[in-house]
This record gives C-alpha cells, sequence and structure tokens, in this order.
C-alpha cells in the first residue's frame, strides 16, 4: 500500500502543550498508556514531516497543586508536589515515544540527574536541531505558575513558530461545549479578546507572553486521531489565537 503524500507543514517549530488530564483516558486518575501510546503516535508523524517539535505535559492526572488533595497545604509545597507530577508523564511520554523509535530528550526545571537532563535552553535548542523530541517537565521550577506559564515560557525560548494547545475539545468555544448545545466555537481570536472575556484558554500571564512574542496559540482536540499533522498542515477544526485574528491565513 503506497503511503499517502503528506502536505508541508504551516509550522516548522512548535511547541505541543497537553494537560496532564487528557493522559487519562477514560480512566479517573493516572496514566492510561494505551493514550500515551495513541498520541506519541500522532508526535510521530509530525516528526517524519520534518517538524521541530517540543512538549509540556500538565500533572493534573496525578497531583495539581490547587486541586482538592492539596487543601491544607502550603501552597508553594503542593505546587512543587504538581511539577514532580509532570516528570512524571514526561517520563511515560518518552518511554511511549523511544518504543516506536523516536529520539526524545526530558529535560525538567528542577534538576534531578538520575532521571532527565536539567533544562539548559542551548542543549535543548540542538537536540530540537537533530530531530529529537524534547519534553519540558516541572514547568518553570517555580511554585506559583502554571504549566500553561511554563509552555508559554518554553515556546518563546525555543523561538517557536506556534504553541498548540491539545484539549478535550475541538477549538475554544462561547461556553462549555459539554455543558452548553449552544456554544459556538470560534475560528479566529485576538490575545485581548481571550483576556478581555475570560475564555479559560491559558491564564493570564501565559498569553501575555505569547502576545509580547508573536507567537500564535492553535487550540485543538488532541483525542481526534490524526488532528495534530492537520492542524500543522493548515487543515482540520482548530481555533487561532493571534494579534491580528487574520493573521494566520496570511502565514
Amino acid at each position: 500500500m503506497t503511503a499517502q503524500p503528506v502536505p508541508a507543514p504551516k509550522y516548522r517549530k512548535v511547541l505541543l502543550k497537553i494537560s496532564g488530564e487528557v493522559l487519562m483516558g477514560e480512566q479517573g486518575y493516572g496514566i492510561d498508556m494505551k493514550t500515551v501510546d495513541a498520541i506519541a503516535a500522532e508526535v510521530a508523524q509530525v516528526v517524519a514531516a520534518g517538524v521541530e517539535l517540543c512538549l509540556v505535559i500538565g500533572g493534573g492526572n496525578i497531583f495539581r497543586g490547587l486541586s482538592t488533595a492539596a487543601r491544607g497545604m502550603e501552597r508553594a509545597s503542593a505546587d512543587y508536589m504538581g511539577m514532580l507530577a509532570t516528570v512524571m508523564n514526561a517520563l511515560a511520554m518518552q518511554n511511549a515515544l523511544e518504543k516506536i523509535g523516536v529520539d526524545t530528550r526530558v529535560q525538567s526545571a528542577i534538576p534531578m540527574q538520575t532521571v532527565c537532563e536539567s533544562y539548559i535552553r542551548r542543549r535543548a535548542l540542538r537536540h530540537l536541531e537533530k530531530g529529537r523530541v524534547v519534553i519540558f517537565a516541572a514547568g518553570t521550577g517555580n511554585p506559583f505558575f502554571t504549566t500553561d506559564s511554563g509552555a508559554a515560557l518554553r515556546a518563546a525560548e525555543m523561538g517557536c513558530d506556534a504553541l498548540l494547545k491539545g484539549t478535550s475539545v475541538d477549538g475554544v468555544y462561547t461556553a462549555d461545549p459539554k455543558k452548553d448545545p449552544k456554544a459556538v466555537r470560534y475560528e479566529r481570536l485576538t490575545y485581548l479578546d481571550v483576556l478581555s472575556q475570560d475564555l479559560k484558554v491559558m491564564d493570564a500571564s501565559a498569553i501575555s507572553l505569547m502576545r509580547e512574542n508573536g507567537i500564535p496559540i492553535v487550540v485543538f482536540s488532541i483525542r481526534k486521531r490524526g488532528a495534530l499533522l492537520d492542524v500543522l498542515t493548515g487543515s482540520g477544526v482548530h481555533t487561532v489565537i493571534a494579534e491580528d485574528s487574520r493573521a494566520d491565513d496570511q502565514a
């Protein structure tokens, strides 16, 4: 069977942000390896198309600093526990990627040399140049910052063309589409639209950092098979957030 030609990618270097909850699959907690393997296969397709890709994965499937489980804890301690959860998810994703032949490195903002590299910007850039997937773990390494902020920071440091946010829904809606059947999906938004309407795509600090660096945010469903490659080739269902809501069409 002859493989279908893949259209040229619209973005050459991207950061993919995935929430930890996505890794749960249909479970209520933890890591569902079938889901991790499915996401790894999507990433492998993108790497094969010549895209430099780095990843940030949240830790909400294991522990979140603002979760019910953290009530009564000092916020900084709870956030550090959440950072450790992101390292666990990163190692799971690394294992899934390397099983299918994708060279991968995990870099942690909290040094833990026994299990992964410490974050060094120049080394991460070199890994990407060599076609390796780099998974950034432990957020920014500081409490009081979310993994959204960590993803935005790393996207800016790596000089990414876009930040892709893989969620459980296929874009940004006027309301939660799982609760409101009348919710309408946005095709395009500006950064200010997101902030002024409090659309909860990412936290305000992450949106502001992407705005300052002119990096578009593309929101899509990571659960839909082939959606990641579709987004990178300019097709598929998604929402683009940029300074000019038409900027993505002109890229």
